[in-house]
């Protein structure tokens, strides 16, 4: 079954169709959620509420490309979820107490391999959200500049300027540090 035919099941409430459509495109999320600074100890948390999110509209999808939309709702979803008070500062206190009582390496130290790979990541991270978002859609999720504005409801020009400004903070920035992104 395609993905459209998924879709038009699951609207009209078939489970099975649903499940199939998560199972499809969980990655997908956790990985677009990671990219957006979602912390692994709360990548499970983010997706489970992005799946439970498109399950709730799903009826009122319209047929534009699914990803797209999907992409919205993880997005918004992971913005939401650091906006509760405190829970952002409280995850970070209990990583660091974690980390001193067993010696252990974080979560992402140790996921991220490679040094440059955790080098760029920590700089992406530390760009505006306004230039981070557009770069990882286009750079790591391969959407296209018209999708980008789709997603973020901004102009094609916005998206073209912003990945620009945002690949040249990026650039600076890691030729001033040497290949370490600032705050190292």
């Amino acid at each position: 079954m395609d993905e459209a035919d998924l879709i038009r099941n699951a609207q009209n409430g078939d489970r099975v169709a649903f499940a199939q459509l998560m199972d499809m495109h969980y990655r997908t999320v956790e990985k677009f959620a990671y990219q957006c600074g979602v912390r692994l100890d709360d990548i499970a948390d983010v997706t489970q509420e992005v799946f439970i999110k498109l399950y709730r509209f799903l009826p009122q999808f319209n047929q534009q490309r699914f990803t797209t939309w999907l992409y919205k709702i993880t997005l918004n979803t992971a913005r939401d979820y650091y906006r509760k008070e405190g829970r952002e500062t409280a995850k970070e206190e209990k990583l660091k107490r974690e980390g001193k009582q067993t010696g252990y390496q974080s979560a992402e130290t140790q996921v991220l391999l490679f040094e440059e790979d955790r080098l760029l990541h920590e700089a992406i991270l530390q760009l505006d959200e306004k230039y981070r978002i557009p770069l990882i859609l286009f750079y790591f999720q391969n959407l296209s500049y018209h999708q980008i504005a789709d997603v973020l409801n901004i102009t094609l020009a916005t998206v073209k300027t912003r990945i620009f400004r945002a690949k040249n903070v990026l650039k600076n920035e890691m030729q001033m540090n040497g290949g370490v992104p600032h705050g190292q």
